[in-house]
């Protein structure tokens, strides 16, 4: 338990909320000026390229990136001689670029669905909704009071930035749950001999990057046939 300054002693869940809030907060900030890049950086092959053909090359590229940074940390968290300190940091690191290849993802497929992410309160909905799943999805539209599917399209490019703020506190609130025992259970896994740690971290970043992938798709639906108009999506 952390003690605040005015107010006293502050429960160690509140300063564990705060931190993945602020890490949360930090990747959105640090991801959406570089989402035209990726997008245009997918279209390099084939300029020509359709939007449901980019947002298939993001998927892979996506889910390539997790996979290999997870492989990555987790034979070297998992190389003899690396004590039990080095591998929590070695994994701790990893969950900030985890986090961060996944908030890139979902707004750049966000991006080319023309979802207006002027608003922090937007991105952010995006980035817990579709990171959360099918609880995340279930949350907006209770909250929106709105029914339907693509909740992308329907909720969060329509809804008041208030009820965004509202949704969103509720979003966070499982959003530190989940997010912190899934990666909990990744840096135990990987805390096992060299070689099976690496599978274990490669494998589990791939399936969460599925997870994700599936997730983008419930929450967008099908791709656009054409691209959105220039400015359509400010907050760059």
């Amino acid at each position: 338990m952390r003690t605040g300054a005015l107010n006293g002693p502050v429960p160690a869940t509140t300063v564990r909320r705060q931190r993945v809030t602020g890490l949360l907060n930090g990747a959105i900030d640090l991801q959406s000026p570089l989402v035209r890049k990726n997008i245009a950086r997918a279209r390099q092959r084939n300029p020509e390229a359709t939007p449901a053909q980019v947002i298939r090359t993001l998927e892979r590229m996506y889910v390539s990136a997790l996979a290999g940074t997870g492989a990555a940390v987790g034979g070297a968290a998992a190389a003899p001689g690396v004590g039990t300190g080095v591998s929590l940091a070695l994994s701790a690191g990893e969950a900030l670029s985890s986090l961060e290849l996944s908030t890139l993802f979902a707004l750049s497929v966000a991006e080319i669905h023309g979802i207006p992410l002027d608003e922090l309160e937007r991105r952010r909905t995006i980035v817990m909704g579709i990171l959360l799943g099918r609880s995340g999805s279930a949350t907006i539209a209770r909250v929106a009071e709105r029914t339907g599917q693509h909740w992308g399209r329907q909720i969060v490019a329509k809804v008041p930035v208030e009820t965004l703020r509202q949704i969103n506190g509720i979003l966070g609130k499982h959003f530190v749950t989940k997010y912190g025992t899934k990666q909990g259970i990744i840096v135990l896994g990987r805390m096992v001999p060299f070689g099976v740690g690496l599978v274990i971290g490669g494998g589990a970043n791939a399936a969460l990057a599925a997870l994700t992938v599936g997730a983008s798709h419930r929450a967008f639906g099908p791709s656009p046939t054409t691209w959105p108009t220039p400015g359509a999506s400010a907050g760059r």
